[in-house]
């Protein structure tokens, strides 16, 4: 991936971090892409120190304009953009009947609306190159159901339909999207959900009570593995492979 440029949304924290890392590691140039500036920025600065090629583009990527501004300026700046990691999400929990409207719009705006716009605005102008990867952060809620979760497994799963139906469009211009499918990780996200009661352990053991099997491997996934199938998918390794999803989840959907 060496000089490859790789937009990642999300960046500033959990799974989009540990991405944007992964890839500079790589010798990716990485567009880092997140709304929360200050945060992003410490990010970006780390990732220099290091000796790695990254810079910070603060937006929020349910603005249909801010994604295309942001986006001409990483083609400016950096230039085309070989690779895009969709990874910036949001959770709000709530039984389904009891959501708020702003709970689940936000929530669509972020996790939905957000994947097709940036999809939007870098596949348009990887098919003049007929290049390009793109890979799409949903989760294992997308396709199993998950008591409290009703707005963040419908969003993910609305993404993952998305990034499919893209890829079968784009496949004659040699663009391949795929998925990753996360499960518990041990993120921001994560923890804020152990605030509401239980924990590590609650996680790994599941619950009679919410129909949840727990996590077979017996622990969290890490960011950092998460990141490993994204570049995979990413990564020439994957050249063949196209509109797939890849569960990461220590077998917590029972590999459905």
């Amino acid at each position: 991936m060496h000089n490859q440029v790789a937009l990642v949304t999300g960046a500033a924290s959990g799974i989009g971090e540990a991405v944007a890392r992964a890839l500079a590691q790589r010798g990716a140039v990485v567009a880092a892409v997140d709304r929360n500036e200050v945060r992003l920025r410490e990010v970006v600065t780390k990732l220099v120190a290091d000796g790695h090629q990254a810079r910070a583009f603060p937006a929020d990527v349910s603005d249909a304009a801010a994604v295309e501004r942001v986006v001409t300026a990483v083609e400016r700046r950096l230039g085309p953009v070989d690779l895009l990691v969709n990874a910036a999400g949001v959770l709000h929990l709530g039984q389904a009947r009891q959501l708020t409207d702003q709970q689940w719009t936000t929530t669509f705006a972020v996790n939905a609306t957000g994947v097709f716009l940036m999809s939007r605005a870098v596949v348009n102008r990887m098919v003049t190159r007929s290049r390009g990867a793109i890979v799409t952060v949903a989760s294992n809620a997308a396709g199993t159901a998950r008591m409290d979760m009703a707005a963040y497994a419908a969003s993910k799963a609305a993404a993952a339909a998305f990034t499919r139906c893209l890829g079968l469009e784009v496949a004659r211009y040699g663009i391949r999207c795929n998925i990753v499918a996360p499960g518990s990780t041990d993120t921001p996200m994560l923890g804020a959900l152990w605030q509401n009661g239980g924990g590590p352990q609650a996680t790994l053991q599941g619950s009679l009570d919410a129909y949840r099997v727990g996590i077979p491997l017996g622990k969290l996934a890490r960011p950092e593995d998460v990141a490993e199938a994204v570049l995979f998918l990413l990564s020439e390794q994957a050249s063949h492979i196209t509109m797939h999803a890849m569960t990461v989840d220590g077998g917590a959907t029972l590999g459905v």
